[in-house]
This record gives structure tokens, C-alpha cells and sequence, in this order.
């Protein structure tokens, strides 16, 4: 029989700390705090397996690297076992202390992270981690639901008739033209996956995909609306809820986000009501024989990506933080090109398994994945390793609009992408 336990710890930062790499204004207030959030699974006969879900922004490259390897070590597996995500909340932190090294060689300080502060959480989630194997509980079943989560996402790429992105719905979208246009290519679903010993429920993890983000630029350091939502069915539940976010790179509310303040509350409510009804159209399965399965990747930078003129852009760039952290995460994945990226699943049973992606993937690669396995219940998380950025379709580039203007990958990622989820979606 399968064990079980959670794991939870504060990864809120300091005021004054960067947010999201240094493209956004520092926290200047904290009005809900920020959390890892873990799930262990001990199978029978094998190693653990850990499921991390961070409050922050993003996190790449190295980084990335160290948070597997500590939770690993903590709980006495490999860090190929180990999962970790960012819900991709905007006002929050984007840890990268390759980066950031190669910033403080040119005299930019504490653009993408300050002092100790990323180390110091990592080293708490992963005690976290180790204290919860004292506290492993049985688990027989998993269960299963879905529902629809009303009036949130859209596609950012609003194309035009010429077969160009004609307009971009950004986090807000005051434009009532761009409103207008179609929800555009989604995933609607919100998914729910419960873990059961009788009738006790131990843990619920949930899965969209959508930016979540009302507002963002503020300072104020908040989990956002999905966050929120989790936040309000723990309470309500007594049940630790973990929420990763899909392939939500091109997927915005921006259609349904005129910039109003309320819609923060607004859209909590309704990733709330999506998680109680996913809930309640759950149906309970037994557990049999998890299996992980990893494939290592190594997706190829952007073709324009030259060392020499990323170094000169960042010191050409000392008064902008956002040109000189992106021309550093570019040249920190540039660098790492030959290091593999995790593509993971976690088969909980023949018909219900979890992919684990990188990047700041495009819905495209979340669909691809639930049609690769029609005959399971597919959940996706994305937001892994975001040393890659964006990762876009091949035709994106010629196509414009913002996405492809922040992929530190190229399209010929995509063939990549496409083979990697189906082989640990099919193995």
C-alpha cells in the first residue's frame, strides 16, 4: 500500500525583495503570504516521490536544480523523483542565482534576487519535507473530477485575418475591442485529484491553466486568485489542497479582466466554485503500482542567442532592470544548454497519471498531452524549469505578438516537446 504526507512552509519575501526577476517594482507590501506547498508519495518497494507546488513567480535553471536536490536529500530519494512547479503569480519572487551572479560580476545588484532569502526558504521547505516523513499516513485510493471554471481564461494571441497576432490581452485588457474577440484556444477544465484511505481524505491536488494574475506591476506580494481559492478550501476543508498551474503560457483572463480591482475577489470565487464542483463530480479508484516516469530533454536555445552580445546588453543596460535580468536568464540558459530538462509522469494508476512540464508552455502542449492518452484522466502541470521561458509552437515567431519576444528557446523545441510527453505519457 501507498504512504503519504504533506508538507508546508513560508516563502514569502522581504519587503524591498525583487519580484519576478526585477521586471515588476519590489514588495513593497505583503498581503497574503507565500507557501510551498508538497505532497510525498512512498509507493510500495520504491523510492519517494515529492510534488512541489511554490507561490512564486517562476524558477530556472540552477535553482530549479538545487530546490529538487535539497527536497530530494530530505526525504531519501533521487531528485530525478522530485517535481516542483510555480503557480506563476506575477508579484512574487523568480529565483535564479546563476543569473544573478552574472549580474553582480557587471555591478547590478540585487536586480533579480536579494541576500539570503532564496536559500534561506529552500532549506525550510526542504525540513519541511524531512519532518513530514515522520508523519506518513496509508493511502488506497485516488480520485478523479473535473469541472468547468466560468469566465477566466482566454488566449492571449488574438490572430487576425492576415494570420498575425492582431492583438495581445496582457494581464488586464481595458481595450473593450480586444474583450470582444473569441475566448480563442483553451482548456476550460479545471482537474481534481483526491488521495483516500477509506473514507478520509488526505490531500486534493487541482490543475488549470490560465495566468493567474488580476493585476500585476503593484508590489503587493499576494498568491493571487488561485492561491486564494485553495487557501478558502483548506480552511473550509481541513484538507491540504495543492494547485499547479497548466500550460498557461499563451492563456490570460485578460477577456474577462477590465483592470477593475474587485476582479481579484471575483475570480477567487470562481476558481473556488471550480474546485468544489470538481470535487463533488470526483469518483474514487483504487491505487495500483504508481509508476514515475522521466524523460531528460534538452530543448535548443534561440537561434539569435550569442554570448558576446548578451554580455554587452547587459552593460549597456545598468538603468533597466528588466533588459539586464532578461539578457542574464537568457545567458544562464544559453550556458546550461547542454544540462537536460525533467519531463516527468506520475502514473497513479493505468487510467489516471499527472505530466509534469517545464517552461511557460503554450496550451497547444497541455491538449497534446490529454490526446496522447484519450483513454486516461490526464492532469498537467506546467511552470517547471523556467530557464526555457516561453515555449512557443514552431510558427510563433512568424506569427508576432509578445510570447515569442521572451522564449529563450526555439521552435524547433516544439517536435521536442511533442515527443517527450508522448513517451511518459505512453511508456
Amino acid at each position: 500500500m501507498m504512504q503519504l504526507s504533506t508538507f508546508q512552509s513560508d516563502i514569502t519575501p522581504p519587503l524591498g525583495h525583487p519580484l519576478c526577476a526585477g521586471w515588476y517594482p519590489p514588495a513593497k507590501a505583503i498581503t497574503d503570504p507565500l507557501a510551498a506547498l508538497g505532497l510525498i508519495l512512498v509507493p510500495e518497494g520504491q523510492e519517494p516521490i515529492v510534488l512541489c507546488a511554490l507561490d512564486w513567480a517562476e524558477l530556472s535553471n540552477g535553482d530549479y536544480d538545487r530546490w529538487r536536490e535539497e527536497l530530494a536529500e530530505a526525504v531519501g530519494t533521487a531528485a530525478e523523483r522530485v517535481a516542483v512547479h510555480c503557480i506563476h503569480a506575477h508579484d512574487t519572487p523568480w529565483p535564479d542565482r546563476d543569473a544573478q551572479d552574472i549580474l553582480d560580476q557587471h555591478g547590478c545588484r540585487d536586480v533579480i534576487m536579494a541576500g539570503d532569502c532564496a536559500e534561506r526558504v529552500r532549506a525550510e521547505a526542504a525540513g519541511a519535507a524531512a519532518a513530514a516523513m515522520g508523519n506518513l499516513q496509508p493511502c488506497s485510493e485516488v480520485s478523479i473530477g473535473e469541472a468547468k471554471v466560468d469566465r477566466i481564461a482566454s488566449n492571449r494571441r488574438v490572430m487576425g485575418d492576415d494570420g498575425k497576432v492582431w492583438a495581445v490581452r496582457w494581464t488586464k485588457t481595458p481595450d473593450p475591442a480586444v474583450r470582444a474577440a473569441p475566448e480563442g484556444l483553451i482548456d476550460p477544465m479545471l482537474k481534481t485529484i483526491g488521495f483516500w484511505h477509506g473514507e478520509k481524505a488526505l490531500a486534493m491536488l487541482h490543475y488549470y491553466a490560465v495566468h493567474p494574475t488580476s493585476m500585476d506591476g503593484t508590489g503587493v506580494v499576494t498568491p493571487e486568485f488561485v492561491g486564494l481559492a485553495r487557501n478558502r478550501r483548506r480552511e473550509e476543508s481541513g484538507v491540504p489542497h495543492i494547485y499547479f498551474t497548466g500550460c498557461g503560457g499563451n492563456i490570460t483572463a485578460g477577456k474577462y479582466n477590465d483592470g477593475v480591482a474587485d476582479n481579484r475577489e471575483l475570480f477567487t470565487g470562481r476558481i473556488h466554485e471550480a474546485m468544489v464542483a470538481a470535487e463533488r463530480a470526483s469518483a474514487k479508484q483504487p491505487l495500483n503500482a504508481p509508476r514515475w516516469v522521466t524523460e531528460p530533454v534538452c530543448l535548443p536555445p534561440r537561434e539569435d542567442l550569442d554570448e558576446q552580445a548578451l554580455l554587452a546588453e547587459i552593460s549597456a543596460a545598468a538603468d533597466s532592470n528588466k533588459a539586464n535580468s532578461k539578457a542574464a536568464l537568457m545567458l544562464t540558459y544559453l550556458r546550461r544548454r547542454e544540462r537536460p530538462i525533467p519531463f516527468t509522469c506520475l502514473h497513479l494508476t493505468d487510467e489516471v497519471a499527472i505530466a509534469h512540464l517545464p517552461g511557460e508552455t503554450f496550451i497547444e502542449y497541455q491538449l497534446h498531452a490529454q490526446a496522447a492518452r484519450p483513454d486516461a484522466f490526464v492532469a498537467v502541470a506546467g511552470y517547471g524549469d523556467l530557464g526555457t521561458g516561453y515555449i512557443t509552437l514552431a510558427n510563433s515567431f512568424a506569427e508576432g505578438g509578445y510570447e515569442p519576444v521572451d522564449a529563450f528557446v526555439s521552435g524547433e523545441s516544439e517536435a521536442l516537446m511533442r515527443a517527450a510527453i508522448d513517451n511518459i505519457l505512453r511508456s
